[in-house]
Formats: C-alpha cells, structure tokens, sequence
C-alpha cells in the first residue's frame, strides 16, 4: 500500500504540473515580450525550451537528470516520453472526430487527394536529404556509424515529436546512441522552422499588401462555432467535455485492442505495431464516427454527441502537451557530438520543404495558393496546429478550404506514407537499398502529384 506523502504518488503530477505551468509561462512571456508574438512560435515549443534549458542548466552542475530526481517519481524522463506517446495519437483521434465542412465536389475530392500525395512526397524529399547528410557524416566522421539517422529527418520535421521519438526509441535500441534525443532535437528544430519561415513569408506577404488578419483572428467566436445544431446540451446530467473524453478514450482503447491483436499475429513487428499507435487510433475513430452517424441518420440516437468545437479544444491540448514533453526531455549532453549534423539537417530540411510545398501550392492550388502553402509548411516542418497558426493569419474564418484539406489528406497521406514507415524500420540494415527506393518512391509519387500537368489532363469543377 503507498504512502500518500511518497514522491511516487505525487511524482507524475508534479510533472504535469509543471509541464501545463510551463506552458502557462511561455504564453505570458509572449504577451509581455516584444516581438515574441510576432515571431509564431507556439507556447509549447516555448514552454519545452524552457524546460529543456532548466534541465540542462541542472545537468551541468549536479550530472543527473532533472527529470529523473525523486520530486518527478524517480524515473520522470520515461513518463515524459510516455506522455509524448500517448499525446500524440490522442490529439489525432480528437482530430479525427471532427466533422467537416463543405460539399464534397469532384473537385474538392482531387485538392484533397493531392493534398495527401503532397504530405507523403514531401515526407519522402525530407528522407532523402537526410540520408544523404547521414551517409556524408558515416564517411567523414569517425564516431558516426548510423546512416539510417537521417529518416529522423522526415519524423521530426513532417511527423513531429511523437513520430521522432518512437523512431528515435526503434533506433537506438538498433544502435544508434542517443537516437531519442537526436530525433526529438529534430522535431524541435521543425518547429523553429516553422516559426521562422512563417514569419519570413508573411512578412514578404504583408510588403505586398497580401495579408488581411480577419476578425477571427483575435479569437472572437459565434455561438454556433461552440454548439452545433441538435447536438447534446453543454450542461447535463453528463458533461458535455467528459462525453468527448469518453469518446476519444472509447476510440484509443479500441486501438489498443487492434495493435495486440496485430502484434500476437505478427509478434516480430510488435514495437513497429505499437509505434502507429496514432494510425490505429485515427482508424478506430473513424470507425465510431461511422457508426455515431449511422445512428442518428436512423434516429436511434436522436442528437449529435461529438462536438467540434470541443474535439478541438481536445485535440490541441494534446498536442501542446505532447511538444512541451517532447522537448523537455531531449538531452542536449547526449546529442552535443551531433550538432553538425543536426544544423545541416535542420536547414536542408527547411529549405526543401519550403521550397517544394511552395511549388505544389502554386502549381495545383491557384484558387487559393497562399492558404495552402502556409498551411502545409506549417504542417510539415510542425504540426498541425502550427499550420493552423499560420493559417490565421490570414485566414482566420478558415473561408478557403486550406484546413480541410489538411484534416482529410490524412487519410490518402495514410495509404501511401505506409509503405515508408515500414522502410524506416528496413534502414537499419539496408540503408543504400532503402535510399534507392525513396527515391524511385519520390519520382513515382511526383508523376502522380502532377499528373495532370504531365500528361496535360484538366479536371472539371
């Protein structure tokens, strides 16, 4: 039986707490500092900086890990990376839950398939330049022995902080020292490439009178963008944030039950099973979807219990958490030796995914190119509430459908980015094999991306 007054009851909340107080901090440090708010870098990243800076300071003068200390439980550098785990698919599957807007023309149906094909090429053009930085540094660095290191490149950048740690996690126990902090530094890069080119853009933007902040952009709401209609009341017998919770935790245990059902059918792929732990859990949640509107469309159930002001609010809650966890725990004592590295990795892979989302934006998406374009670096460098940050700014009703074609890409994003996740585990042991196969993988995906500009195709609206 546990003592109340024990450091191993009170240790994950300590821990909680201070993650959520230091996000609480950054978001004042925003409002108070000049030019912090103007720079679009989101509270979390900020927040997790501050941490990972008090960590570091901590490191340096006692040699132990903050985290690790008997306040956070004794083992709180595990627990964070738990956190980042479990965030992560629980802020896809709230994503997932929300209902979308806008009729579904031909039209729509192909900018959001080729929104997906973007994400996945542009996942595979960020391998590529990271196996080539990792191969270049096994050849000229004596103590770099792991060239599938660079796959980390499109984990942290296009994935964010939880991907990059479960694959950080897959690569270090395949021998990559120190692989969980490498990939985690990368996610927290992405983000300050996120931040940086946004803000170049938009400044770009604002010099040639683009930019118009809308009224939304301040956050003023309208009831109905918090109670939909013939939804569940907000004040009933069952709350209505604690019937979403209930949803969301309902999806993830479904999940569960799908990833041990794989992984005693296929028990050598267990740690890969369990690393698509967001995968499964966005299948489960549409599957419930599925079946709520099945139900109210045959008046079983008579009003709407999913709401998508609150799935939402969920959603980003989760993700705040999971980058202010994620960064928190990198250790920058392990990680120190790549800084090179990490640098010219960090800096191709802005520029690339800049440069490329860029293209497609301009290529494909003329009705709307600026939304896109913001919305996809933000997505592919952060997540997708840094897209969302970007958005914003300038297009803050969400009037174009740049945010719906970011929630529905995933699930073409999905079909075809499977197949370079299970490359990522084939890296290890065959990385100039697994190269060569992104880049025929890149080229194919371009010929479908473009397919109508290559064989001069013109889709009817």
């Amino acid at each position: 039986m546990s003592n109340f007054w024990d450091f191993s009851v009170w240790g994950p909340f300590n821990l909680m707490a201070v993650l959520l107080l230091s996000l609480l901090a950054a978001n004042l440090l925003k409002k108070y500092i000049p030019g912090l708010e103007q720079s679009l870098i989101p509270s979390s990243v900020l927040g997790g900086g501050i941490l990972l800076l008090i960590s570091s300071v901590y490191t340096v003068f006692t040699q132990k890990a903050l985290f690790d200390t008997a306040f956070f439980g004794g083992n709180g550098s595990a627990t964070l990376e738990i956190v980042t785990y479990h965030a992560l698919a629980l802020g896809f599957i709230a994503s997932t839950f929300k209902s979308g807007g806008g009729k579904m023309t031909k039209q729509r149906t192909v900018e959001i398939f080729n929104s997906g094909v973007t994400t996945v090429s542009t996942y595979l053009l960020q391998a590529i330049l990271g196996m080539a930085v990792s191969f270049g540094a096994v050849y000229l660095l004596a103590d770099f022995n792991f060239p599938a290191a660079g796959l980390l490149l499109p984990f942290g950048y296009g994935q964010g902080t939880g991907q990059a740690l479960n694959y950080g996690i897959i690569y270090e126990d395949l021998g990559f020292v120190g692989g969980r902090s490498f990939g985690l530094t990368v996610a927290a890069l992405g983000f300050l490439s996120a931040s940086i080119g946004g803000v170049i853009h938009l400044n770009l933007m604002r010099r040639r009178g683009i930019v118009i902040r809308s009224a939304a952009a301040d956050g003023r709401m309208v009831s109905e963008d918090v109670q939909g209609e013939n939804e569940i009341p907000m004040f009933g017998s069952m709350d209505k944030m604690t019937v979403q919770i209930a949803f969301i935790a309902g999806a993830y245990l479904l999940a569960f039950g799908l990833m041990y059902g794989l992984g005693l059918l296929l028990p050598g792929m267990k740690s890969v099973i369990f690393g698509f732990n967001f995968l499964l859990g966005v299948l489960a949640a549409t599957l419930i979807k599925l079946v709520m509107n099945w139900l109210n469309k045959r008046k079983i159930i008579r009003r709407k219990q999913i709401n998508d002001f609150l799935m939402t609010r969920a959603s980003n809650c989760c993700f705040d958490v999971m980058v202010v966890a994620g960064i928190a725990v990198i250790r920058l004592d392990i990680v120190e030796k790549y800084w090179g590295i990490l640098a010219i990795m960090g800096v191709l892979g802005a520029v690339a995914t800049y440069w490329y989302t860029r293209k497609v934006a301009v290529t494909l998406f003329p009705g709307y190119v600026e939304e896109q374009f913001l919305t996809t670096y933000g997505m592919l460098t952060g997540t997708a509430s840094t897209g969302i940050i970007l958005l914003r700014e300038i297009d803050g009703r969400f009037q174009t459908p740049a945010a719906d074609n970011m929630v529905y890409q995933n699930f073409p994003a999905i079909v075809f980015g499977f197949p370079m996740m299970l490359l990522a585990t084939l890296a290890p042991r065959q990385p100039y094999l697994t190269f060569g196969i992104l880049i025929a993988f890149f080229i194919a995906m371009n010929v479908l991306l473009f397919r109508s500009k290559i064989f001069g195709k013109k889709v009817k609206k």
